[in-house]
């Protein structure tokens, strides 16, 4: 069974979100949370296997943060938005299922993850067409590409710096 951990600032969505995940018994919501503080509360109390996160959240605050610090806790995190960032973060999550979704996006975007997380070859040959999966060997190309240059140690807080700069509205 999948634990799953919900961040959505709307209740109402949140619910809907839960019953539609929780139609399938392989999988369970251990907890919602609306904001980042309670997103990482139910991380730390429940250990969720995988986060549903909504990229705007209550009081003004983004997922990217909570993405961050659940990504520290290691929890994956499945972005859930009406709109999708403009370029992939693999570092951050596997991928961005799209509002609005039926059950099955939602069932399907779940098996993906699953599988991802689990290192299975996928035997899902119809993608639902809302999710975005993010390639996790991208990074690793990255990074190893970087590590050639003498000195370049990448961390997670250059990338909490790139995220910070991208909230702002800083454009390099």
């Amino acid at each position: 069974m999948l634990k799953i951990l919900i961040v959505e600032d709307d209740s109402q969505l949140a619910t809907t979100l839960k019953y539609l995940v929780e139609d399938n018994p392989r999988y369970r919501v251990v907890a919602i949370a609306d904001d980042a503080d309670s997103a990482i509360a139910a991380a730390e109390q429940h250990d969720p296997d995988i986060a549903l996160l909504d990229l705007h959240l209550a009081r003004g605050s983004t997922g990217f943060p909570v993405a961050v610090r659940l990504a520290e806790l290691n929890v994956p995190v499945l972005f859930v938005s009406g709109k999708a960032p403009s370029f992939a973060m693999p570092d951050l999550a596997l991928g961005c299922l799209m509002k609005p979704f039926t059950a099955e996006d939602v069932h399907r975007s779940l098996a993906m993850a699953e599988d991802m997380l689990r290192g299975r070859e996928t035997l899902r040959p119809k993608l639902p067409h809302n999710l975005t999966l993010y390639e996790q060997t991208d990074v690793h190309h990255i990074e190893q590409a970087h590590t050639e240059h003498q000195g370049f140690i990448p961390s997670r807080p250059s990338l909490k710096t790139r995220l910070e700069h991208w909230i702002s509205g800083y454009q390099h």
